[in-house]
């Protein structure tokens, strides 16, 4: 996993490893040393993927707040569901890791007390994922565009309205998902120096999956 991407965890507070397909699926459930591990793991910037619709192959994290054993990290099926311990499957596809958390948490009502659940994505493998590139943070319009190859940062940016005047553009990130499981990289992005003086040489060309990210100023 990694290591890069450690860094943009749990920003939304709402969905790895274990179901097989329909059939015999085996769920791993960490206890509650591994699920604190497995929690710092999580290394999706959840800022860009509040409104994501889950699909085939993501990875999602259950977690059941003082029932580790009720916490898994599953990949989603192909059926578009998982499997959670006591309740059995739920279906995820197509659902936004908030949706999927109040639903299970409605489910768990039977069997707990004020049961609380988040649900976070732990790894995104989707093609909905793979196939488009997203703009986050201090811009207009915050937005997911269908990859086009020979995309740049600055024709995602334009597309999504340009910057808010709060904006800290010169220290915009580009977060690009490693492949085959290996790491991914973060390229620093001098976006003021693209829009204001044409300094084109940190406009990247894009990937499928990319992930551009405006921080605010901090005043």
């Amino acid at each position: 996993m990694s290591r890069i991407y450690k860094t943009l965890i749990l920003v939304l507070a709402t969905a790895w490893f274990a179901v097989g397909c329909a059939g015999n699926p085996q769920v791993s459930k960490p206890d509650s040393q591994a699920s604190s591990a497995a929690a710092s793991d999580v290394f999706v910037n959840q800022d860009a993927v509040a409104n994501y619709r889950i699909g085939v192959d993501d990875i999602v994290n259950v977690s059941v707040w003082k029932n580790p054993d009720l916490s898994v990290q599953v990949p989603v099926r192909p059926d578009g569901k998982i499997s959670v311990p006591l309740i059995g499957d739920v279906h995820v596809g197509g659902e936004t890791p908030a949706h999927v958390a109040d639903v299970i948490t409605e489910r768990l009502r039977k069997y707990l007390r004020d049961p609380k659940v988040t649900v976070i994505l732990a790894d995104l493998r989707s093609h909905e994922f793979l196939s488009r590139v997203r703009v986050t943070g201090a811009v207009e319009t915050p937005i997911s565009l269908p990859y086009r190859p020979g995309m740049t940062v600055l024709d995602a940016v334009l597309e999504a309205g340009g910057v808010t005047k709060f904006a800290a553009a010169d220290s915009t990130k580009l977060y690009r998902h490693g492949k085959d499981g290996s790491d991914g990289e973060v390229l620093q992005v001098k976006l003021k120096r693209i829009l204001k003086k044409g300094d084109l040489r940190s406009n990247f060309p894009l990937a499928p999956g990319d992930v551009i990210t405006v921080p605010e100023r901090f005043f």
